[in-house]
C-alpha cells in the first residue's frame, strides 16, 4: 500500500510529465482571452485529462501483459498504444459531458487526442515490470501532476498580465522562463522519497 502512494504521489510531483518529461506542454502555450469561461476551461482540461491518463495507463497496461507478451510481440507496443491513446479520450469527453453539463468539455477534442503524455506514458509503464494496480496509480498521479501544472501556469499566465514586466519579456518569453522555474521547484522534490 505504501508502495502505491509513494507511486502517485511520485507521479504527481517528482515524475512530472509536462515539467520533467516535457510532454503535453502544448496546452500550457496556448494563447487565448481570459474571461471565467476560460478558467473554467483549464480545469476541464485537467479533469479530462486525468481520466484519460488514469483510464489508458490500465488499459495499456492489461492490453501489453495479458496480450503483447504472452504472444512475444513487445515490439508492437507503439501500434497499440497509439489507437488506444487516439481513441480513447472521445468517450471520455461524452462521459464528462453528460455528468458535468456546466464545465466547457466542447473544444477540448484536439487536445487530448493529441496529447503526447498519454502514449508517454503508456511506453514508460511497459518498461515496468510492476502491474495494473500500480500502473493505475501512476496514471492517477500523472493526471494530478498534469492539472496542477495547468492550474499553476494558468494563475502564472493572469499574474503576469497585470504586473509591471518589460516589453520585451512580455507573452510567451515571461511564460517560458516561469515553466523554467516551475520545473525546478518540481525539481527540488526529486530526495523526497529516497530509500
Amino acid at each position: 500500500m505504501t508502495e502505491l502512494i509513494l507511486a502517485l504521489i511520485g507521479a504527481a510531483l517528482v515524475n512530472n510529465v509536462v515539467l520533467q518529461h516535457t510532454l503535453a506542454i502544448d496546452p500550457l502555450l496556448r494563447r487565448e482571452p481570459r474571461e471565467s469561461a476560460f478558467r473554467l476551461q483549464v480545469h476541464a482540461l485537467g479533469l479530462a485529462t486525468l481520466a484519460a491518463m488514469l483510464l489508458v495507463s490500465i488499459l495499456g497496461q492489461l492490453l501489453y501483459h495479458y496480450a503483447l507478451q504472452p504472444l512475444h510481440l513487445d515490439y508492437l507496443r507503439l501500434f497499440v498504444f497509439l489507437p488506444l491513446c487516439v481513441l480513447t479520450p472521445m468517450p471520455i469527453l461524452l462521459g464528462l459531458q453528460r455528468w458535468l453539463k456546466d464545465w466547457p468539455f466542447a473544444g477540448l477534442k484536439p487536445l487530448l487526442t493529441g496529447n503526447a503524455a498519454l502514449l508517454g506514458l503508456c511506453l514508460q509503464l511497459s518498461g515496468e515490470p510492476q502491474g495494473v494496480l500500480h500502473a493505475g496509480m501512476v496514471g492517477l498521479g500523472s493526471g494530478l501532476g498534469f492539472w496542477l501544472v495547468l492550474a499553476l501556469f494558468d494563475d502564472l499566465r493572469q499574474r503576469s498580465q497585470h504586473d509591471d514586466i518589460p516589453l520585451a519579456f512580455r507573452g510567451l518569453p515571461i511564460e517560458l522562463m516561469g515553466a523554467g522555474i516551475m520545473a525546478m521547484a518540481f525539481l527540488g522534490l526529486n530526495g523526497l522519497f529516497s530509500s
